[in-house]
């Protein structure tokens, strides 16, 4: 199936770029936009190899090109000169898996899910690979990827003995040339199931790889779902943007009397349940009632203040509200209103628990929005716990950190 890809190019280029981001390179910044290039020996095409030379001329950085888009050069390489062939890919490959080898040890049965690749904060930028149980997701976000894929597939099932590998395309990737692949295409091994069975924190989930949100479950979040697992003995729950369940599951295992599920997908509140089935043995989720709603979020609150209803712990884990940088104070506005709108529905000593995804706030905007609506309200937030990024999504660069989350107790 990969046959159709592009080869590497064997023709380099030479890229000179302006001083400030010979600055950015040398502190570690994966990303250096169209703008910044100031000379290139020739035009290429996407996935070319580039060698980027400072103002003396001197060797910088390697990069992969990419013509179209507005990055321009993906770094994956800073410093002395080396050669980008299967070795290369190989110790990208194996640094990576060194670093998440704590998380193969916690998971009994063998079935672990985590980020393998974590992308720009792996050096390898817009390349994710995520591990499900004996096989792995591979999602694109850049066709710069395309030329070097098949060597890099090479050196994952070397790694990780994956029985398959899956495909997942980037929407912009996706729209342009795929070279006969498609989301959701096997492009290694046999796939033997669809959903995939894993394990997180002892419990049991499936995640659809071939047609999923992402890869199929949002594995940043394993740390504070286990967390709230933690929380959740004797207590009513709302898990608002629920998803495919992750804090619910986690909730009613933990002991959660009762656990309310709402998401505006009823394809994904479809996927709860049967995450929730997967565990139906344990007694706490057996003992645990459990029911789920299709509908806006902010909407739902509304309704359930409203009609009185209030609840021990409440979980609120929006999608992102910022996707650009226009967005922010939107999303700033959104994070506040949730927060206006979460806190009548916990009892007073209850539990507030609240993230964000999106990387162009930052966590100190994110926990002042929170603060502040809190405030207004005449509501008192002692803090429990500020969480950010787990092991398997490291961050190495300011872009790369999005993950932010509260744990506050309501007075």
């Amino acid at each position: 199936m990969l046959e159709a890809l592009p080869p590497v190019n064997d023709a380099r280029l030479a890229v000179r770029v302006t001083s400030d981001a010979q600055r950015q390179i040398r502190g570690g910044h994966p990303w250096v936009y169209d703008a910044s290039i100031t000379s290139l020996n020739h035009r290429g095409a996407p996935g070319d190899l580039a060698i980027v030379f400072d103002q003396k001329r001197k060797f910088a950085a390697i990069g992969l090109y990419d013509p179209d888009g507005p990055i321009a050069l993906r770094i994956i390489h800073v410093g002395k000169p080396r050669p980008i062939d299967d070795h290369f890919w190989a110790e990208k490959v194996a640094d990576a898996a060194q670093l998440r080898r704590p998380l193969m040890d916690v998971e009994p049965g063998g079935r672990p899910a985590y980020r393998l690749i974590n992308g720009e904060n792996d050096a390898l930028p817009g390349f994710v690979v995520d591990r499900y149980a004996d096989m792995l997701v591979v999602k694109v976000y850049s066709p710069v990827w395309f030329p070097h894929l098949r060597h890099l597939v090479e050196s994952l099932i070397d790694e990780t003995g994956a029985a398959a590998v899956v495909l997942r395309l980037a929407r912009n990737v996706a729209a342009g040339d795929t070279f006969g692949l498609a989301d959701g295409d096997v492009i290694a091994g046999v796939l033997a199931q669809n959903p995939v069975a894993f394990t997180e924190g002892g419990l049991s989930f499936e995640a659809d790889v071939r047609a999923g949100q992402k890869t199929g479950h949002f594995l940043d979040q394993r740390a504070n779902r286990m967390r709230v697992g933690e929380l959740a003995a004797g207590c009513d729950v709302l898990d608002l943007f629920a998803s495919t369940g992750g804090f619910t599951v986690h909730a009613a295992a933990g002991g959660a009397t009762s656990v309310h599920s709402v998401d505006l997908s009823a394809p994904t509140l479809a996927a709860t349940k049967r995450n929730l089935a997967l565990n139906a043995h344990l007694p706490a989720v057996a003992a645990c009632t459990t029911t789920s709603e299709v509908g806006d979020a902010f909407e739902v609150m509304s309704a359930l203040a409203r009609a009185g209803n209030t609840y021990d712990l409440v979980i609120i884990d929006p999608p992102s509200f910022a996707q650009k940088r226009s967005s922010v104070d939107g999303a700033l506005r959104a994070y506040a209103r949730l927060t206006h709108l979460a806190l009548p529905l916990v009892r007073p000593g209850g539990t507030l628990v609240q993230a964000s995804c999106s990387s162009r706030v930052s966590a100190e905007a994110f926990f002042s929005a929170v603060l502040d609506a809190a405030d207004v309200a005449g509501d008192e937030l002692i803090e429990l716990a500020r969480t950010g990024h787990d092991l398997d999504h490291p961050v190495t660069f300011p872009e790369g950190a999005y993950l932010k989350a509260g744990f506050w107790t309501v007075r």
